[in-house]
């Protein structure tokens, strides 16, 4: 599994230096398949560590993902169209299903696919919840009422 790991990470940046990308890679490359993997792995490191979330008092879109899964990959743009829009209101928490430290968090959470997205309220309470492909509208209506309550 790490060395699959490391191939992918190796891959993802050969690609990047020879396409020469810097700021929006997954825009840059547009129809090509890594685009939706580049954009996951980009909102997972730029997202906010879940303590901080937990404690911070703002409303949390907690998204658990794996880099695998193709649905997630498919969401990123969603996920990361919406960040752009709500992101300086809300935090978004990003974890990886296959990282062991946020197994006992799958539980808590009932985590029965991915990707599964959490709206938490700024008590840190789920109000809502959605698993796979969620509309951009759909997802947007919820994450507007979240904000605004």
């Amino acid at each position: 599994m790490k060395l699959k790991k490391m191939l992918l990470s190796l891959t993802l940046a050969l690609s990047l230096v020879i396409s020469g990308l810097s700021s929006s890679p997954a825009l840059a490359l547009g129809g090509s398949p890594l685009s939706g993997l580049i954009t996951l792995k980009n909102l997972a490191k730029n997202a906010t560590p879940y303590e901080e979330a937990i404690a911070n008092g703002k409303p949390t879109l907690l998204e658990f993902y794996a880099d695998w899964c193709s649905s997630c990959q498919s969401m990123a743009g969603t996920v990361e169209k919406l960040e752009a829009q709500y992101g300086d209101r809300l935090n978004l928490v990003m974890l990886d299903i296959d990282d062991p430290q946020w197994d006992e968090l799958g539980q808590e959470y009932k985590v029965t696919g991915i990707p599964q997205y959490n709206l938490l309220d700024t008590a840190g309470n789920r109000v809502d919840s959605f698993v796979g492909k969620v509309p951009l509208g759909i997802m947007g209506q919820a994450l507007k009422e979240l904000v605004s309550g």
